[in-house]
């Protein structure tokens, strides 16, 4: 193959020629796709911005469209070391006096005390848990303390029973403590020993060779002079809809609970919304303002998509609900400024709650409540076949034909480099050509008798 240098016939710099003329060529295409690819990434950034300010918004509305949410109670106890409290919506108002006489405790009994590593009698231990017994059978292999506390603990029907071991000065000490507290859960041991002739005697282990440590008993409270005992510390079967926790007895004491209607909670969630509301609101309008004095417009200015979510969602805020009272937000003392934003008119809504404190559970609550129709018109934009993610999808298949594009745009530039290099070797090889036939020429005419060259 022959080697050629490109310029030696011309004395042109052929590479560096068709590298300007290259790179002219893709200039302006190449800005074309990188303004197209910037604006793509740019749209993709504003609606992933506009999708997680309504993703916001949504939680925001999460757990709202119950009763439960509007028509709550507060608890109040008057000494919260005795006793605390925690109402339900269907609670009623009231007051209670309250004087905590004893908490559950769970029974727990201990054997005299043994000689370390004493041998045991054999038979069987059935030891009760409450109304459950279970069977231990006691023989060469475990009739040592250590090995009576190991039968119960792994015992398979063990209903609750712990065994431990405690050394104190008398000698080591078998203990029996209930996982389960209440009265009705005491612990009980018949020991039969199966040979009373050998000198080791299981019956130490029957519970009338038992102590009692703490016995297994109840809570108990005075509620408005009246008895109320239960397993447990709390009791949530007493006062409908309402879980009173005894935190500690103090007989002689009387303390105070008061269920009331939790306005202030319900005034608080309303507010929670219109915050996220305002926090969307201004999301929304950030993408979509114009800066008259840098005269630049936001990403998404002008967005269909944009003012049809801002629309639908101010609509059904400003909406009137048929057949109730307080209808609206705006009927509740919600304000909107010139801005769009929402406030509160606390007066208002604090007078309408005391008259009517089911007035707000009605407007947000229900299959046509507020909360609902937010959520199902939020959803049809943020679910994963919804609308945003259709809008992004198609901009990041633009993004991604972009690549294709300058994958074109780059063979094309190739096989004009091709060209253009082939065109000027040609034309290299050419005028390398036609300097040969001029130099040869020259070079006879000199020869020539009587040239004026050769004269010189």
């Amino acid at each position: 193959m022959a080697l050629t240098s490109s310029g030696i016939g011309s004395g042109l710099d052929i590479e560096g020629l068709v590298t300007q003329l290259i790179q002219a060529e893709g200039a302006a295409p190449k800005l074309r796709l990188d303004r197209k690819e910037a604006n793509l990434q740019a749209d993709l950034s504003a609606f992933g911005q506009l999708k997680s300010a309504l993703s916001e918004f949504k939680s925001a509305l999460g757990g709202l469209n119950n009763a439960s949410s509007f028509e709550a109670r507060s608890s109040i106890s008057s000494n919260d070391e005795l006793f605390t409290a925690s109402a339900s919506f269907i609670a009623t108002e009231g007051s209670y006096t309250i004087e905590v006489l004893g908490l559950v405790q769970a029974e727990k009994v201990r054997s005299n005390s043994f000689v370390a590593d004493e041998t045991i009698g054999t038979g069987t231990l059935d030891i009760s848990l409450g109304a459950t017994t279970f069977q231990i059978a006691v023989d060469g292999t475990n009739n040592t303390l250590g090995g009576i506390k190991d039968a119960i603990n792994e015992a398979g029907d063990n209903p609750g029973v712990t065994a431990s071991i405690i050394n104190v000065d008398g000698g080591p000490q078998l203990v029996l403590t209930s996982s389960k507290e209440g009265a009705e859960n005491t612990i009980t041991v018949a020991a039969v020993d199966d040979d009373a002739g050998d000198g080791f005697d299981l019956a130490r282990l029957d519970t009338a060779n038992l102590t009692v440590v703490d016995s297994a008993q109840d809570a108990s409270f005075m509620l408005d002079g009246q008895l109320v005992t239960r397993g447990s510390n709390s009791i949530s079967d007493v006062l409908t809809g309402v879980t009173l926790d005894l935190n500690k007895a103090e007989i002689g004491t009387e303390e105070t609970l008061t269920i009331s209607l939790d306005e202030a909670g319900v005034k608080a969630k309303v507010e929670n919304v219109i915050s996220a509301f305002n926090s969307l609101s201004d999301t929304m309008k950030g993408l979509a303002k114009y800066d008259s004095e840098t005269q630049t417009a936001a990403v998404l200015q002008g967005d269909s998509l944009l003012r049809g979510v801002d629309s639908v969602l101010r609509r059904i805020i400003s909406d009137q609900q048929d057949g109730l009272e307080y209808g609206s937000l705006a009927a509740l003392g919600v304000k909107t400024d010139e801005f769009g934003h929402m406030s509160l008119d606390s007066t208002k809504f604090d007078e309408i709650v005391s008259q009517d404190f089911t007035a707000i559970s009605q407007l947000f609550v229900g299959d046509e409540g507020l909360v609902n129709r937010l959520d199902r018109v939020l959803s049809g934009y943020l679910d994963s076949d919804g609308v945003l993610d259709n809008k992004t999808d198609s901009i990041k298949t633009g993004i991604s034909n972009l690549a294709d594009d300058r994958e074109q745009l780059s063979d094309r530039l190739l096989a004009i480099e091709k060209r253009m290099r082939a065109q000027f070797n040609a034309m290299d090889t050419l005028l390398a050509q036609l300097r040969g036939t001029g130099d040869f020429l020259t070079q006879q005419l000199d020869n020539l008798p009587g040239s004026v060259r050769k004269t010189k």
